[in-house]
């Protein structure tokens, strides 16, 4: 076996940015062959990452990749256990690749995507080289599409959290501004559901049965227990489904108000907030 040379290592950083003595390590050990120096620098990354699954991840970054037509659009949350590394140039551009991927790939669910393709490695692969340089633990903890007539975006705070929202009944309108004000709502009040037909039946049980305890606790008579309970269910309905909430822009109407007077009926079909942390 030849010597190795500084300018073999230099290129074998160039070639995956790992730090200089584990580029030295890894051609050592691989005898001069950069294909299998790449493999052990993978293997060692994954190395880290086992090692590292115990770990806590709750820094990071939402990323979100859009149609044109805006039918149509993806959310991924990309973890990691630091801030510093979650504004890392590597970690933010690997973020983008994961969304881009799952944008045009359409993968069924989060392992589906992970085990798609992007260049010659899969997205997991991409993970583990990531892991291997940096040594911290990075993974995809959500992954989200959606469709519809109109879908919109909105990330906030240093995005740490993003929303995306489906509306329907969108009549032709450009109804861009009106998702981004629902948007900014859901990212706000972080509403339960739509409305109270989208709420499990489980959570409306058990806000029924907290409420009884609390009525009969208060002494009030049995036979109007039932009569209270729904209305304090009613109120349960209003401050936490999404349609019946004040909107937070201007408290004289509900969210359901205010879509209706940018468009006749118009309305939301689905949302989903993704927060990191």
């Amino acid at each position: 076996m030849s010597a190795i040379t500084a300018q073999d290592v230099n290129k074998l950083r160039t070639m995956t940015g790992a730090g200089m003595m584990d580029c030295k390590k890894a051609l050592t050990e691989a005898e001069g062959d950069f294909e299998k120096a790449i493999e052990i620098l993978r293997k060692k990354g994954q190395k880290v990452s086992a090692s590292r699954s115990d770990r806590d991840a709750k820094e990071g970054s939402v990323f979100i990749k859009v149609a044109a037509d805006s039918k149509e659009a993806v959310l991924i949350a990309l973890n990691c256990e630091t801030d510093f590394v979650g504004k890392n140039e590597e970690f933010l551009s690997l973020g983008k690749l994961i969304a881009e991927t799952a944008f045009a790939k359409k993968p069924a669910d989060t392992a589906a995507l992970l085990a798609e393709k992007a260049g010659d490695l899969t997205i997991n692969d991409k993970i583990v080289e990531l892991v291997g340089k940096i040594g911290e633990k990075i993974e995809v903890s959500e992954y989200v599409r959606m469709t519809g007539e109109a879908v919109v975006p909105y990330i906030h705070a240093g995005s740490k959290l993003g929303v995306l929202v489906s509306l329907k009944g969108v009549n032709g309108k450009d109804v861009t501004e009106a998702g981004k004000d629902v948007g900014m709502q859901i990212a706000a009040m972080n509403p339960v559901a739509v409305d109270e037909k989208n709420i499990d039946k489980a959570i409306i049980d058990k806000e029924l049965e907290i409420a009884k305890a609390m009525i009969l606790a208060e002494g009030k008579p049995e036979n109007m227990v039932e009569k209270i309970a729904q209305g304090k269910l009613q109120k349960f309905f209003k401050d936490n489904t999404l349609v019946h909430q004040i909107f937070v822009k201007d408290n004289s109407k509900t969210v359901a108000q205010y879509l209706d007077s940018v468009t006749k009926g118009l309305t939301v079909a689905e949302f989903k907030r993704v927060a990191i942390g």
